[in-house]
């Protein structure tokens, strides 16, 4: 049996658990010809991006119900990798366009590199995002209004998928709590799914700004297929494969 490169063996790793559920460490070192050393080191691997949990003498399939903490208090999670990120995405913003900033961190990350840009303007259903640019000359700001989560600092439901309909944007930019190249974007909060597929339909190049965390995710309420996004921005640590999945279907990759 020729041996697998590292990232491919994750991939199937992942498989054989999704699909049966659990594996221990002996099952897996058969399967995939290697020693059980190794494969302790790939299922720790898995278990730190949230791919597979971790037991002892194996690993189980990962939680498909993904629970989100409040906006306010993942703001320090992966603090780095999405402030470069935040940076990145800003850089594709030029003068004179409308984009919209979807709710969450990252995309909060975004605004706070938007300073210095003209006759810019910015939609945003998120609370903390019409704050952050308050006082930021050059650039106009349209907040849709609707039912206010509080923990996201957010606006959802009926009146903003309404207000979306009619409003146009050249970018969307948006986070995305679970993405999975099988099955995915996903939410774990499913009244604000039908807000979610509104942002991600009414733009005409959206842009997804995620950790990699977020990838090999699945939470319990699908909102739209990896495809409809144009370009992900990310960070370094997001396995080569899954990025190499991702462009074969056509999406544009920028790592940072």
């Amino acid at each position: 049996m020729t041996p697998l490169l590292k990232s491919e063996r994750h991939k199937r790793i992942r498989r054989v658990i999704e699909d049966s559920g659990q594996a221990t460490v002996a099952e897996l070192s058969v399967i995939f010809g290697v020693s059980e050393a190794t494969i302790r080191r790939d299922l720790e691997e898995l278990d730190k991006l949230g791919w597979v949990q971790r037991e002892h003498g194996g690993a189980l399939r990962a939680s498909l119900s993904i629970t989100e903490p409040p906006v306010l208090q993942r703001v320090a999670e992966q603090e780095s990798e999405k402030r470069r990120i935040g940076r990145a995405a800003a850089e594709l913003v030029e003068d004179g366009e409308t984009i919209f900033l979807g709710s969450g961190t990252t995309t909060l990350e975004v605004a706070r590199n938007l300073g210095g840009r003209e006759d810019l303007t910015v939609i945003s259903n998120a609370l903390n995002i019409a704050t952050e640019l308050l006082n930021h000359e050059g650039i106009t700001q349209i907040v849709i209004g609707g039912l206010l989560r509080p923990s996201e600092l957010s606006l959802v439901g009926h009146i903003t998928e309404q207000a979306i309909k009619e409003l146009r944007a050249d970018k969307v930019f948006v986070g995305m709590r679970a993405i999975d190249v099988q099955h995915g974007l996903t939410s774990d909060y499913l009244p604000e799914v039908m807000t979610d597929r509104a942002i991600i339909e009414f733009g005409s190049e959206v842009i997804l700004v995620a950790d990699h965390t977020k990838f090999g995710r699945v939470a319990n309420a699908f909102v739209a297929p990896v495809t409809s996004v144009d370009m992900i921005v990310t960070d370094e640590n997001v396995p080569n494969a899954t990025l190499r999945e991702l462009e074969e279907l056509g999406i544009k990759i920028i790592v940072v």
